[in-house]
């Protein structure tokens, strides 16, 4: 059977490891100078390959593409991926929140390991696909895959392109052209995991400004919610909402961190976006001012600015004060009881002015891709044309940070080598 593989990243590498562990040998086209060029970069040069934990909890972390990916998960789960590598001879080690990274903290080991396993196929670097074409003659189906260095006929042919983030890394939509002139549906494509763009101008005089243990909030109406009200008065279109905890920091034109990213992901299809921070998640508005009652007494004479330094990091006082809409060298004893709830407001719901996220270039992920109605979830072959597979970044779904999308391109990769190398033993 021949097997052509086109894109050599994280699922494509690994479909050709388990097709020629098989003995089955594929043909991998790759656009690059070398192999797993965006897996060097992943996890900040360490990459993170995947979190470790049971495919239920796992798929809670599956923003698009959740039901599509049961099987997938659970045939070749994160468990399975830790065995794999280790097996293989790369050692691993857990980190905080369950993410596995390899022991050396290089991603480029992983790439080694990988490019190991592939040893017996063919590899062509430097050859862009330019087209993928199907031709039948009597029973026979063949697929025609066209480089600059000519044709080359297959039998199955499974991209794996990855998706429009990091364009540098040759994730340049690609596979969004083969799918398409194969009449496959593209969804979109969004940036996933990046960055919060704001319209607030101060943004840029605190950047690089960190803040821990914050909660960002987020309200909003997506984009099949506000079409199935289109008719509807705008009151009746239910609004969405959730939270992430944890750590943020500020940029030259908004927000990143590992919150933002999470965050990202779930507004990246929505419309009419408001985003608050809550600093002091774990306190109520009660206890809250309970505290700033005790400090009030405690520095009558001192400064307001003092007291929400002892709240908010020094740069970010001003800021703080400007929104609560108080002088900071107003005296603590002259704040009045309005002044001081409206304190407590302000730190409980810190208005974000949300613009958009960064460029889809920038994500780290990409969400949208390839239908995957129109794709069967026990293999990621085309439901309209049999013997052509999409794997990994290249179809509709992606997770959140921590490792669970480079697992979801491994597992689509292994459900695709397992369906072929099952036909390849019933001589299909």
């Amino acid at each position: 059977m021949r097997v052509a593989i086109i894109g050599g990243g994280a699922a494509g590498l690994m479909c050709g490891a388990i097709l020629a562990e098989a003995g089955l040998n594929a043909t991998i086209f790759d656009g690059n100078e070398k192999l797993g060029k965006k897996l060097y970069i992943t996890g900040k040069g360490r990459c993170n390959l995947t979190n470790l934990c049971e495919p239920k909890e796992f798929l809670d972390n599956v923003v698009n593409g959740k039901k599509f990916l049961q099987s997938a998960i659970n045939k070749f789960s994160s468990f399975d991926t830790y065995s794999f590598f280790e097996d293989n001879g790369l050692k691993l080690k857990l980190e905080r929140g369950q993410r596995v990274f390899p022991e050396s903290d290089k991603a480029s080991d992983v790439t080694k390991t990988l490019e190991k396993l592939n040893k017996k196929n063919k590899i062509l670097l430097n050859a862009l696909v330019d087209k993928v074409t199907k031709q039948k003659s009597g029973d026979k189906i063949a697929f025609i895959v066209k480089t600059k260095s000519g044709e080359f006929e297959f039998d199955k042919v499974i991209v794996a392109t990855g998706g429009k983030s990091y364009p540098l890394t040759g994730s340049t939509g690609d596979g969004y052209n083969i799918a398409k002139a194969f009449g496959h549906k593209i969804v979109s494509p969004k940036p996933a995991l990046t960055a919060i763009e704001l319209k607030d101008k101060y943004a840029s005089e605190i950047q690089g400004l960190s803040l821990k243990n914050v909660a960002l909030h987020a309200e909003f109406l997506d984009e099949k919610e506000k079409s199935k009200n289109a008719n509807k008065a705008e009151s009746s279109a239910k609004t969405a909402s959730l939270s992430f905890q944890g750590e943020m920091m500020f940029t030259d034109k908004g927000i990143t961190g590992p919150i933002v990213l999470s965050m990202s992901s779930m507004i990246n299809r929505a419309k009419e976006v408001k985003l608050w921070l809550d600093f002091k998640p774990a306190l109520s508005k009660e206890q809250l001012d309970n505290r700033l009652l005790r400090e009030f007494e405690e520095n009558k004479n001192k400064n307001i600015s003092y007291i929400i330094h002892g709240l908010l990091p020094k740069n970010f006082v001003d800021v703080f004060m400007a929104k609560a809409e108080i002088l900071p060298n107003k005296k603590v004893n002259s704040i009045t009881k309005e002044e001081r709830i409206r304190i407590i407001d302000t730190l409980k719901k810190f208005d974000l002015n949300y613009k958009n996220l960064y460029p889809l270039e920038s994500g780290i992920v990409t969400s949208g891709g390839v239908n995957l109605d129109e794709l069967n979830p026990k293999s990621c072959e085309s439901k309209l044309h049999k013997g052509l597979y999409f794997i990994g970044e290249v179809i509709d779904a992606d997770a959140l940070t921590g490792g669970f999308n480079i697992q979801i391109a491994l597992s689509t990769a292994y459900i695709c080598a397992c369906d072929i190398i099952k036909l390849q033993q019933e001589g299909k």
